[in-house]
């Protein structure tokens, strides 16, 4: 099996073409870039409110974002082009997409768990590539049967309710279930082309360019904005990770493993759900939820914002390796972006150009802003894939005016 057959697959994922994907252009507003004054205003701000990025968010004090939650709220019943853009509930499709499979049908798919159709191990269990009778090619989760209690059982048809009311071209698609005794299996679709980690460390030979990583990185900002605000009731992803991100034939991204997705209910304080255990991976993690041990949307931003800095710099937001100054990423870039030094920690992969240093410099203040302590004080999704989109078509003008 070759290496873009044998990548991470945390919820597994499949081939789709350039139709696949719409090019119309949403009604986004976006601002003109920044001013220099106002970019070193930003900075001075981000070195302020970084000086402890780990502080409890009871020691923080920071200003809200004019998309507050309750604007964030009134758009969710908003229909139309949007509404279609985000992504469709329809009901129909939805039953079409939680069929329950036989047994026999999966081990006909996967000649009965045969190593070589393996593909991927997961916190959930272990993933194979698999055929169905139809001929459209899976990818199937096995549950670990070590974790069949009660617990995982619960969790488990969580993960199905959370997959089966789900429809958005850059989530990965789900096909159905089985229970059958001792064996739990999630069936999804499969994508071929490796996950975006694979890809930032070119395990699969190619080098992502800064155009292909602001696509992925709006289709990312686009399946996370569908989960918080086009679905009933609102979804939390909980593991947004360069892993848990799959890459089509096409270099389109496709958001995958829903195992700790967690309903998001709309109530005025913003707390979704209260814990003692934290789950997630890390690097990632919100620390306002590691200290409060609430998960709210706003916790889908952060680990967003990590992902934009892993996806520039080419780094993982945790590298032992390194010197002790350079080992979280988030901090190492922050203080170069605060220090003017903005340009050192771009990914040595690509190029040095105007169009590249712009698109580095904007995404980079937008990340910043979703890493922010506290909630209140980071964008929404939707706020994210609109700031993104006027970026690119920024990045794509200066392209053209420098060829």
């Amino acid at each position: 099996m070759s290496s873009r057959q044998r990548h991470s697959y945390g919820g597994g994922s499949s081939p789709a073409t350039a139709s696949s994907y719409s090019t119309s252009t949403p009604t986004y507003r976006f601002s003109p870039p920044a001013t220099t004054d106002k970019s070193k205003s930003f900075a001075r701000w981000i070195s302020g409110i970084f000086i402890n990025c780990f502080t409890p968010p009871d020691a923080v004090s920071s200003k809200g974002f004019d998309d507050s939650e309750h604007s964030v709220r009134s758009r969710r019943s908003s229909t139309g082009s949007v509404q279609r853009h985000y992504g469709n509930n329809n009901a129909k499709e939805t039953e079409n997409q939680n069929r329950r499979f036989t047994i026999d049908e999966i081990n006909e798919a996967t000649k009965n768990f045969s190593p070589s159709f393996r593909i991927g191990q997961g916190g959930f269990g272990t993933v194979y590539k698999a055929r169905l009778r139809d001929g459209t090619t899976v990818a199937i989760k096995r549950a670990k049967k070590s974790l069949h209690d009660d617990r995982q059982g619960a969790e488990f048809m969580s993960e199905i309710q959370t997959l089966s009311q789900v429809t958005h071209l850059s989530l990965v698609r789900y096909y159905g279930y089985l229970v059958h005794n001792d064996e739990k299996i999630l069936i999804v679709e499969y994508v071929a082309n490796g996950s975006l980690r694979d890809h930032l460390e070119c395990k699969e030979g190619k080098i992502l360019d800064m155009a292909t990583r602001l696509d992925i990185a709006i289709d990312i900002a686009h399946a996370i904005t569908y989960l918080h605000m086009y679905t009933q009731p609102p979804l939390i992803h909980r593991d947004i990770k360069s892993s848990n991100i799959l890459l089509t034939e096409n270099f389109r991204a496709k958001v995958a493993d829903f195992g700790f997705a967690r309903l998001a209910p709309d109530t005025e304080s913003g707390a979704t759900h209260v814990s003692t255990q934290v789950k997630g991976t890390a690097g990632y993690l919100d620390p306002e939820y590691l200290t409060t041990y609430q998960l709210t949307d706003k916790s889908d931003v952060y680990s967003f914002g990590v992902l934009l800095v892993e996806l520039l710099t080419g780094r993982r937001p945790i590298e032992l390796h390194r010197e002790q100054k350079e080992r979280i990423t988030i901090r190492w870039a922050i203080k170069k972006f605060t220090n003017g030094d903005t340009i050192s920690v771009l990914d040595p992969k690509l190029e040095r150009s105007p169009a590249n240093n712009l698109a580095l410099e904007k995404v980079l203040e937008m990340a910043f802003q979703c890493l922010a302590p506290t909630r209140g004080s980071r964008p929404t999704m939707k706020k994210c894939s609109e700031i993104l989109w006027g970026i690119r078509k920024d990045y794509r003008q200066l392209l053209n005016t420098s060829l």
